[in-house]
């Protein structure tokens, strides 16, 4: 009997200290065991800019999971990215790591080499020598410069002659330490067809192309030296064109069909190049993407 009673005592006893449970992890929303850990390797490398000719801006990140056992039996199991890394490599000379490294802190990614967390797109690109640049909204842009943390800026949108946003796709240099800003086919749209960049007065003016700039039309990529613009025109049976200032041509020292500006550096084909007023000298190392980069003899430089 005595046995009996103690039982019954023990079983109130666990029922009651659940039903307190239950009502102090209801109440609190605690009471769960949760696992979060990030990876130990970085992932998804990539060539971001060019910094002159020879160091290469490589970004990647790191996948973080998050498991959480519930009190109620519930179990959730989600993943992401952040933790970015812009690095500094040599693309001449094979060495054993970079020469520069810096890391954001931000579990959820800020979009600075082209991607969101949860696998949504932003828009990114190599705005100078030594900073990228990412569009979060419509109205900020974020900037990180080599050796220094990331730069939000807050926007002002002015429109000049012209109305209708397009989505940004490039920002280079251009007049006046501003950048031109343009969308894939925005030069070439009936609504505004660029936008001028002032990081200083933080404003973005929405412009249609004056008849001095109405050249630009036939570009795929531009940006200014000083006081020339310099323009390069794609076309696909690798007779492409660079041209300065409208009707200026410069030689290119082989046929290419693919091409762009990166910071001071000119991808012409597989080459890497710096122009110079009115001349094109190219550096004897081919890239064809991805983090390998190979020289005239045949040597393999692999980060």
């Amino acid at each position: 009997m005595v046995n009996e009673r103690n039982e019954t005592v023990k079983n109130v006893t666990n029922f009651v200290a659940g039903i307190v449970l239950a009502l102090v992890c209801g109440g609190f929303a605690g009471c769960t065991d949760v696992d979060f850990h990030w990876s130990e390797n970085r992932s998804n490398a990539k060539v971001v800019g060019f910094v002159d000719d020879s160091l290469v801006m490589v970004g990647d990140y790191r996948y973080w999971e998050e498991i959480t056992d519930e009190w109620n039996g519930g179990y959730s199991d989600i993943e992401g990215f952040g933790h970015e890394r812009l690095c500094v490599y040599n693309y001449r000379v094979q060495e054993d790591g970079p020469r520069w490294c810096d890391s954001l802190s931000s579990e959820s990614a800020t979009g600075m080499f082209g991607m969101k967390d949860q696998g949504s797109s932003t828009s990114a690109g190599q705005m100078t020598d030594s900073v990228i640049w990412a569009i979060r909204s419509s109205n900020t842009i974020s900037l990180w410069k080599i050796g220094e943390k990331v730069h939000e800026l807050k926007l002002s949108k002015l429109f000049d002659g012209c109305s209708g946003e397009f989505v940004v796709a490039s920002v280079k240099q251009w007049f006046d330490d501003k950048f031109i800003v343009r969308g894939d086919k925005s030069l070439i749209s009936d609504g505004c067809q660029y936008a001028v960049l002032d990081t200083v007065a933080r404003t973005v003016t929405y412009k249609r192309l004056d008849e001095n700039l109405k050249w630009l039309q036939k570009c795929d990529d531009v940006r200014a030296w000083g006081e020339d613009v310099y323009c390069i025109v794609l076309k696909e049976n690798e007779e492409s064109l660079v041209v300065k200032n409208k009707e200026e041509f410069i030689d290119a020292p082989f046929p290419f069909r693919i091409g762009g500006f990166w910071g001071n550096v000119m991808k012409l084909g597989s080459r890497l190049c710096l122009i110079n007023h009115d001349s094109i000298e190219c550096s004897d190392v081919s890239w064809f993407g991805g983090l390998e980069f190979k020289s005239e003899d045949g040597r393999i430089l692999s980060y």
